[in-house]
């Protein structure tokens, strides 16, 4: 065993014994073995290649662009490099771990957590966490640090989702918070949750305070609720089912939103049908717009909740999973979104009722071990109806139709 300088100054002038020095060494080094034993790496890296016939199509920011935003448009892409370290609870009363999640790449930069104050880069915190148990009644598990959102159907992370590209229901939702997570067990079939955070997000640590009197910087936090259901065995070839419904309210400075204070509701599921290889499933976004009822005096000159450019926008989506093969799964969506355009995508030139809707098809096949790999078509089509006018300024008046073919493949570890 090897001594540092001091150790053997210490030894030589008989302060400590080398025997002793080395028990110690010996007892540190199976300190951070025992903490290092339960922890696990994983993570994934995703690339794609996209295909768009149409030119592009600004109709559909979240179709060509997965979560990003930076250009993804016929090309070879990097998406992002995911890598996470996991301690997780043990069954004791009142166990602890942590999670902690990094993005380095491409989709790091829109992803749009960096600190508060902070510039964008290649990197950032996908989700960073404590957790902890206590124990009351079932026990309730906490969440202390950056953690996803509790509304959704579609995870930020793309190997968990059905698709490649992203929903309008996901773009209109919040993806991670700063705070405080409380989740409670009354039985398999029901549980609730329920916390609070600095914003809807997504910037870690953010603080965004109200400067419109009489609204006070330090009440202005995020908050948030889900309760979530579970078909029991004893349901027949639907056990297994699930119900979820949340909403986030607050402030943040996610997306389109700026720093305006907006509500979200979801509601969504997952049905079983009696054939075993085939499950649907259906979500709803509502988003409450720009003015926020429960604090006066925010946002009047757009003449009161809901009154902005494009109202309160929703979108709806049905999905369909059928496992063909062990290796093979057809994925579809489809969607249709209410007032998408003027309002999340921002497209202010247009009026209240711009829709847009979606069919996604995506074949799933995994060819290599550890590799997913997917053939995704996606078309979008949105229409001026009867209120005229045009989706941006060198569009003609009318219909837009955007067209992407992709293809992508994941390695997971």
């Amino acid at each position: 065993m090897k001594f540092n300088k001091w150790t053997l100054g210490l030894a030589a002038l008989g302060v400590v014994s080398l025997a002793s020095a080395a028990r110690a060494d010996e007892a540190k080094m199976s300190q951070v073995q025992t903490a290092l034993s339960n922890t696990t790496l994983s993570g994934y890296v995703d690339t794609s290649i996209n295909w768009n016939p149409s030119g592009g199509g600004s109709i559909a920011p979240v179709a060509f662009q997965g979560i990003s935003s930076s250009p993804k448009a016929n090309g070879f892409n990097l998406n992002v490099i995911d890598l996470a370290l996991d301690k997780p609870e043990d069954e004791g009363p009142w166990a602890s771990g942590y999670h902690v999640e990094l993005w380095v790449g491409p989709d790091a930069d829109t992803l749009g957590t960096q600190s508060s104050g902070g510039s964008t880069s290649d990197f950032a915190i996908r989700q960073a966490y404590i957790t902890l148990r206590t124990p009351v009644g079932n026990g309730i598990d906490w969440k202390v640090g950056v953690f996803d959102t509790i509304i959704g159907y579609e995870s930020t992370s793309s190997p968990l989702n059905p698709n490649y590209t992203h929903s309008y229901g996901y773009s209109m939702e919040p993806t991670t918070h700063t705070g405080l997570l409380a989740t409670y067990r009354f039985c398999d079939a029901l549980s609730v949750t329920a916390g609070m955070a600095d914003s809807k997000g997504p910037v870690v640590n953010d603080r965004t305070p109200q400067t419109t009197a009489p609204v006070a910087a330090d009440t202005f936090l995020a908050y948030m609720g889900s309760v979530s259901l579970t078909a029991p065995d004893s349901w027949g070839w639907a056990k297994g089912a699930t119900l979820s419904v949340g909403v986030v309210t607050g402030d943040g400075s996610n997306g389109a939103y700026g720093n305006d204070a907006t509500t979200s509701w979801y509601v969504g599921g997952v049905l079983p049908t009696p054939n075993s290889n085939l499950k649907l499933g259906a979500s709803f976004d509502y988003l409450t717009d720009y003015n926020h009822p429960g604090f006066p005096g925010y946002g009047t000159s757009a003449g009161g909740p809901g009154t902005g450019p494009g109202g309160n926008p929703w979108a709806l989506a049905v999905y369909a999973n059928f496992q063909a093969t062990q290796k093979m799964s057809l994925n579809g969506r489809f969607e249709w979104a209410k007032s998408y355009l003027s309002t999340v995508a921002g497209f202010n030139n247009l009026s209240s009722q711009q829709n847009a809707i979606a069919f996604t098809g995506t074949i799933q096949y995994d060819l290599w071990a550890n590799v997913l790999t997917r053939l995704e078509f996606r078309w979008d089509h949105a229409s001026t109806g009867i209120y005229g006018g045009s989706l941006n300024g060198s569009k003609t008046p009318g219909e837009e139709n955007a067209i992407m073919v992709a293809l992508q493949a994941i390695y997971k570890f």
